[in-house]
């Protein structure tokens, strides 16, 4: 995987930087001035794609290559994964059961000593792109042409969505009630039984690829995806939310409605306060692929080259 734009399309949700003018990131005020600090990376020229942690000393974050760093609290480490794949993302139910995917099917357990690759689905040209669960024993997986996995705790098995489409994040409420985005703007709900097919209402033809999700219940939950898109659920409809943006936004994460934080092309981060999203100073121009953290005042960005950012809270 190669330092460049997250690419739902095709068999890569690759990473890399483009030759974008710094001026186009002029969106406005800077929320609140806040800095993210850019963190020590054992892997400069690696591409990371995913960030998960069990709290502030205990992060994983995976890449390019079969990378998986974790922190410690204090030092970014790298962990021997076993493969040669990239891995795209990573999720876990607890420090000693993590989960984490990646091209070829490839899909990693980490049991607090190693990871083994357990295999869920294998095929050339085929990857997972997200991975996220409700416990250890309820753990969905999305990728390529629409394949969705589920976990129950002993076996991975596939679940018939119906959909063709790469699916490129998933987030589930509950076990009953799981939401799923990706190309063409497709939005997917799990009732427990059957997944519904629905279509926001982005006024954008052609719809644009949703890449990120995350909510903090069934009626919010945010998906976010190129040219700056990001959709809100409130129970009822999919509305379009002004980002002040065009640039890809590829992660989305917060710790409640109205602490959002979204990430991006050429480093691009924004948070949203409950009322409108601004952006952040990131320091970098570094493609930003996820973010992940334990409060407001503790949160993990990664992205292309190595790139790890911490932001220690609003001023």
């Amino acid at each position: 995987m190669k330092p460049g734009v997250r690419m739902i399309g095709g068999t890569a949700r690759a990473v890399v930087i483009g030759f974008v003018v710094v001026g186009m990131l002029a969106l406005g005020a800077v929320a609140s001035e806040a800095i993210w600090e850019p963190m020590t990376s054992p892997c400069a020229e690696c591409s990371l794609g995913g960030v998960w942690g069990s709290a502030t000393d205990d992060v994983f974050a995976v890449g390019s290559e079969g990378t998986i760093l974790h922190y410690d609290g204090s030092t970014w480490s790298a962990m021997t994964s076993g493969i040669s794949m990239a891995l795209n993302c990573v999720w876990g139910a607890a420090s000693d059961d993590v989960f984490a995917g990646g091209y070829l099917g490839a899909m990693l357990h980490y049991d607090g000593t190693q990871w083994t690759d357990v295999q869920a689905w294998t095929s050339e040209g085929w990857e997972f792109f997200d991975v996220s669960g409700t416990a250890s024993d309820d753990v969905f997986a999305v990728g390529a042409n629409g394949k969705i996995f589920h976990y129950d705790g002993a076996n991975w098995s596939g679940l018939s969505s119906g959909a063709i489409m790469h699916c490129g994040g998933v987030w589930p409420a509950a076990s009953d009630d799981v939401f799923v985005v990706g190309y063409g703007g497709i939005i997917l709900r799990y009732n427990g039984e059957k997944w519904l097919t629905v279509r926001s209402r982005s006024t954008r033809r052609p719809l644009p690829t949703l890449a990120g999700i995350w909510g903090t219940a069934g009626d919010d939950v945010f998906a976010v995806g190129d040219r700056g898109t990001i959709l809100h659920f409130d129970g009822t409809a999919w509305s379009e939310m002004t980002s002040g943006t065009t640039m890809h936004l590829a992660g989305v994460w917060g710790t409640a409605s109205d602490d959002v934080f979204a990430v991006g092309k050429v480093g691009t981060i924004l948070h949203y306060d409950g009322t409108e999203w601004s952006p952040m100073t990131s320091g970098t121009e570094s493609y930003l692929n996820d973010v992940w953290g334990t409060a407001s005042d503790d949160v993990f960005a990664v992205g292309a080259y190595g790139t790890i950012l911490h932001f220690g809270g609003f001023e």
